[in-house]
């Protein structure tokens, strides 16, 4: 029961009325706030990305560091030299978060459903943000409904991140842009991967390349001016593209609410959905853990990390089987398995990154996808539509984006 007003004035039965009408019908807010507010993160979102472009393209050990504010203390052509790098990298990766985004909002706005304007998430360390969101206001009425809204957003996006490809591999600069960030590769010419990166040797950060971008690297590059997979990250465009097929292929992971979700919901209906989708995320923790804990540990390893991973597993498998018990219980099974398969094959490594996206699925999306009053199955051409954003799911895919 909410408290009454404690302002020292005689309590009436009009006033608490209004004092519970206050608290809990809240008008909304104003257009000119909204607007506001939207834009505000908008464009802080675009000086974070920017930032962050800036940060990526330097030469750099660690590349994951915070924004360097410090370049907004030059002026004039120097301060405008910074900002012009990192936008090669902020206009093409948030060109392609905000189609995506707009793809689900006009899909959901032609089909009558209230739904908010993208709120952009600003980050002040790595890519500059997490992304976007955008609100559904209301109910979705249809199984086709979760289909078109879900899969207008990674369709449209990723139209635009194969445009930002093509356009990268085909306007490469020449190696001297590389040599300026690196001189001491340029004693060596066309020939420097060889030296600085021998056979055998990671060199620092790689960021993988899923088929679709080595498809297109082999098309359209010029094989004189494309960087060593570790230079990529000093060239702002390709970044920006890769990152883009990395982020639509995470959207289309066919779990609970994620596009991914709505277009397997769509294609399969609730009740296979449901049962696939258990297995699926079985699988997804599966690979996430592996190798995390091997019979050839030391005890110490056992004793302090086990616990841990131990209350995960709980965590985010406890609700997933109508009973707690069968919960814990296949979260036992997982670990066992996860043991016994590096137990005979030890070099079997999963990508203990994955977890942390687990745990939101596991305990805040959940894996499975909700019923629409409309359920009547989708049509041909919809189901065909489908099956080529799963296509694309695995072009774009890679299970370790960086290493």
């Amino acid at each position: 029961m909410a408290a009454p007003p404690a302002d020292g004035r005689p309590l009436t039965r009009t006033r608490w009325a209004r004092h519970l009408f206050r608290r809990f019908e809240r008008p909304a807010p104003s257009a000119p706030r909204t607007a506001a507010l939207h834009i505000g993160l908008f464009l802080l979102t675009l000086i974070t990305t920017t930032l962050a472009g800036i940060e990526l393209t330097q030469a750099q050990e660690e590349p994951l560091n915070w924004l360097p504010w410090r370049v907004f203390l030059l002026r004039g052509p120097a301060l405008w030299a910074e900002l012009q790098r990192g936008l090669w990298f902020a206009v093409p990766f948030l060109g392609v978060l905000t189609v995506h985004e707009f793809g689900h909002y006009f899909t959901a706005r032609y089909n009558r459903v209230r739904t908010s304007l993208p709120y952009y998430i600003p980050f002040p360390m790595g890519l500059g943000t997490f992304g976007a969101i955008i609100r559904i206001r209301e109910r979705i009425f249809s199984r086709r409904e979760f289909f078109d809204i879900g899969l207008a957003g990674p369709l449209a996006g990723f139209v635009v991140a194969v445009g930002v490809l093509i356009y990268g591999f085909t306007h490469l600069p020449p190696l001297d842009y590389l040599f300026a960030v690196h001189p001491d590769y340029a004693q060596y010419g066309a020939d420097y991967a060889r030296h600085v990166y021998p056979a055998g040797s990671s060199g620092g950060y790689t960021l993988a390349r899923p088929l679709l971008y080595r498809w297109l690297e082999t098309a359209l590059a010029d094989p004189a001016r494309l960087p060593h997979v570790n230079e990529l990250l000093h060239y702002p465009v390709l970044l920006a593209g890769a990152l883009s097929l990395f982020f639509t292929a995470l959207n289309l992971l066919p779990l609970g609410q994620l596009d991914g979700g709505h277009i397997l919901y769509g294609l399969l209906g609730p009740g296979r959905f449901n049962r696939l989708v258990l297995v699926l995320f079985v699988g997804f923790i599966f690979y996430a853990g592996l190798g995390l804990f091997s019979v050839r540990d030391d005890w110490q390893s056992w004793a302090y990390a086990a616990p841990v991973y131990a209350g995960y597993l709980a965590l985010i498998f406890w609700r997933v089987l109508p009973r707690p018990r069968q919960g814990l219980l296949l979260a036992a099974g997982i670990w066992g398995a996860q043991v016994a398969c590096t137990a005979v094959w030890p070099a079997a490594v999963g990508n203990p990154g994955w977890l942390l996206f687990g745990l939101l699925l596991g305990r805040l999306t959940g894996i499975y996808h909700p019923p629409a009053p409309d359920e009547r199955p989708l049509s041909r051409g919809r189901k065909l539509l489908g099956w080529v954003m799963v296509a694309i799911f695995v072009v774009c895919f890679t299970p370790s984006p960086i290493k």
